[in-house]
C-alpha cells in the first residue's frame, strides 16, 4: 500500500513510509527464505506443502548476501522512483519563455454523446486552453509534465507528429540514461541470486514460476498461431498511419514508429481508433439477437 501511495503521490513523507515498509518486508523475506532453505522438504508428505516450500526458496533473491540483497532492493526502489518522478516540458517551449508566441497547433477533444468513442480534431488554440496542463508565467514548475496523466493523454489524443515524437523521446531522455547503469547492476545481482537457487539465470528463474516444463514451446506455438493475423493487422494499421502522417514519418515497408500508436509502450492501439477504424460510417452490429438464438445466457 505504501508503494502505491508513493507512486501516485510522490512526497518525502510517502517516500519514507515506503522505505520503512520495504525494510520490514525485506527482513521478513530474508528470514523466511533462510528457514525454508534449511528445511528438509522430503519430510513433507503433502505435495502442496512441498510445492509451497519450493516456491519460497526458488522465487526469492534472498540467497544473496545481506549487503547484495539490500543493494538489489535499493536499486528496485530507485528505478521505480526515477521512472515515476520523471518530468518534461510542454512541446514547443522548453524551457518556458513568456516572449514566445503562445498560439500553437494542438489537438482537442470533441465529445459526441451519440458515439461509442470520442473523436478529436486539430485546432489552433492557445496552449493554456489544452488540458491537462496550463500555461502560466507565474507558475515556477512549468516543466512539470509527468507520464500520468499529461504525457499519456497527449500520446492518446494528439495527432501532431512532431508533438508525439517530442513527448515520447523527452520522457525516455529523462529516464533511460538515469536507469541504465542501475538496471545493468540489477541484472547482475538478479542472475547471481538465480544461480544460487539452482537456475541458469534470472530469466530461467522467472520462467520456472509458470511450472510448465514446455513453457518455451507453448509460447512459440501460440506465437506461430497469432503471427499471420498480427501481420495483417500491422500492415493495415501502418497503411492508415502512412495516409495520415506521410512517408516521411511512416515507411511503407518498415516498422511503425512507436510514438504514433497512441501509447507510450505501443502495446495498446485503441487510442488511434479514430485513424484506423475500417468503414467508420458503418452502423454498429448488434449481435444480441444472434447470441440469444444460439442459446447464450448472461454471465
Amino acid at each position: 500500500m505504501s508503494q502505491w501511495k508513493f507512486v501516485t503521490n510522490i512526497t518525502e513523507y510517502n517516500r519514507r513510509r515506503m522505505l520503512e515498509e520495504l525494510a520490514l518486508s525485506s527482513k521478513f523475506e530474508k528470514l523466511s527464505w533462510r528457514k525454508a532453505a534449511a528445511y528438509d522438504g522430503s519430510r513433507l508428505s503433502d505435495p502442496q506443502n512441498r510445492r509451497q516450500l519450493s516456491r519460497i526458496i526458488q522465487n526469492s533473491r534472498a540467497a544473496l548476501s545481506d549487503d547484495k540483497f539490500s543493494e538489489i532492493q535499493q536499486l528496485i526502489t530507485e528505478m521505480k522512483e526515477l521512472y515515476n518522478s520523471a518530468k518534461i516540458c510542454p512541446y514547443g517551449q522548453k524551457p518556458y519563455d513568456p516572449h514566445i508566441p503562445k498560439v500553437l497547433p494542438t489537438s482537442t477533444e470533441t465529445p459526441d454523446s451519440t458515439k461509442d468513442h470520442q473523436t478529436y480534431q486539430l485546432t489552433n488554440q492557445p496552449y493554456q486552453h489544452y488540458q491537462p496542463y496550463q500555461e502560466n508565467t507565474d507558475y515556477p514548475n512549468y516543466c512539470d509534465m509527468q507520464l500520468d496523466p499529461e504525457i499519456t493523454r497527449i500520446l492518446a489524443h494528439s495527432r501532431i507528429e512532431n508533438e508525439l515524437l517530442y513527448v515520447w523521446k523527452s520522457f525516455r531522455d529523462q529516464t533511460g540514461p538515469k536507469l541504465k547503469n542501475r538496471f545493468m547492476r540489477y541484472v547482475q545481482l538478479a542472475n547471481e541470486a538465480a544461480v544460487k537457487t539452482g537456475f541458469k539465470d534470472a530469466g530461467d528463474q522467472m520462467r520456472a514460476a509458470y511450472e510448465d516444463p514446455s513453457f518455451r514451446a507453448s509460447v512459440e506455438e501460440i506465437y506461430n498461431q497469432i503471427i499471420p493475423l498480427y501481420k495483417q493487422l500491422f500492415t493495415y494499421v501502418r497503411r492508415k498511419l502512412l495516409l495520415r502522417y506521410g512517408d516521411k514519418s511512416v515507411r511503407p515497408d518498415g516498422p511503425i514508429p512507436a510514438h504514433l500508436l497512441g501509447n507510450m509502450w505501443a502495446q495498446n492501439w485503441k487510442s488511434i481508433m479514430d485513424l484506423v477504424m475500417p468503414f467508420p460510417q458503418a452502423p454498429n452490429v448488434d449481435v444480441t439477437s444472434e447470441m440469444l438464438r444460439q442459446g447464450f445466457t448472461p454471465l
